[in-house]
């Protein structure tokens, strides 16, 4: 205990030996970079549509006129380059790398752009992994963003909590499917949310259901919509239903993403927007 010490930690500098006042663990971004917004997109279960969502709302938003990125933190199964069909290395400096830029202008970064092969297994444990993310943050040369969405893998794991307590969010989009295991296990990522004090800015129940597109009826392939009863649970105040879409899937199959259709999607872009 140092020899004055008033037990006032807001009174010394961040080197007192004795600070016991929690730190903030909030990195920086890059010095060449401006980041204006963090929005995380999560979920409790891996399957739900998370990574489209992503994308999806990143193309949008730059449609809208934002400048927007990606950054891919499910290391473990990155999805993000294929959708936007990049393949190419990062270009590097001594100290950084550059986020590659789609044709539309969106940055993303993702392990897989520099694994050499896509298909190549990332065999690391948890605190490589998170360390890894944070690398991205702030290693990395994003330059002037409006709105940078970070895809994190599912669960309440090693990188979602690293998302949370490293990278400055401002809120976050919670996806889910109408099946009821589903439901029950994306509460467990918006009570987390909630836990570490970082807003639910919406959500979106992805494989709604599918449309006939001869007769146009409604077909509730994985059960009814459980996303009033959820939204209502936590009070979450803005959420939309995504349909199952064939042509969508499609695209992000051939990378071409940004030639997606306008969907629901942008009225959660439209409330970022105002965010």
């Amino acid at each position: 205990m140092a020899e004055n010490c008033s037990h006032n930690c807001s009174t010394c500098g961040k080197e007192c030996e004795s600070r016991t006042e929690n730190q903030s663990m909030l990195i920086p971004a890059n010095k060449n970079s401006k980041i204006k917004k963090v929005i995380g997109v999560i979920s409790g279960k891996g399957g739900v549509g998370k990574s489209s969502v992503t994308c999806g709302l990143a193309v949008l938003m730059q449609r809208m006129g934002y400048k927007t990125a990606v950054l891919d933190a499910d290391m473990t199964g990155p999805s993000v380059p294929k959708a936007f069909g990049i393949y190419e290395e990062p270009e590097a400096t001594d100290d950084a790398l550059y986020a590659v830029e789609t044709k539309t202008g969106i940055k993303i970064m993702s392990i897989n752009l520099l694994l050499g092969d896509e298909t190549a297994p990332v065999l690391w444990r948890g605190p490589i992994i998170a360390g890894t993310v944070k690398q991205f943050f702030s290693d990395v040369i994003w330059g002037d963003i409006d709105f940078m969405f970070v895809d994190c893998p599912p669960g309440t794991g090693d990188v979602p909590l690293t998302v949370f307590q490293s990278l400055p969010l401002d809120g976050v989009i919670v996806v889910t499917t109408p099946q009821d295991l589903v439901s029950m296990i994306v509460a467990k990522a918006v009570r987390m949310a909630d836990q570490m004090d970082i807003p639910v800015l919406g959500m979106v129940e992805n494989m709604s259901y599918f449309e006939c597109p001869d007769c146009g009826k409604r077909h509730n392939i994985f059960g009814e919509s459980k996303l009033l009863y959820v939204k209502d649970m936590f009070g979450i105040k803005d959420a939309v239903r995504l349909p199952i879409n064939p042509e969508i899937a499609e695209l992000e199959d051939k990378g071409r993403i940004e030639d997606m259709p306008e969907t629901d999607l942008k009225k959660i872009a439209e409330i970022l927007s105002r965010s």
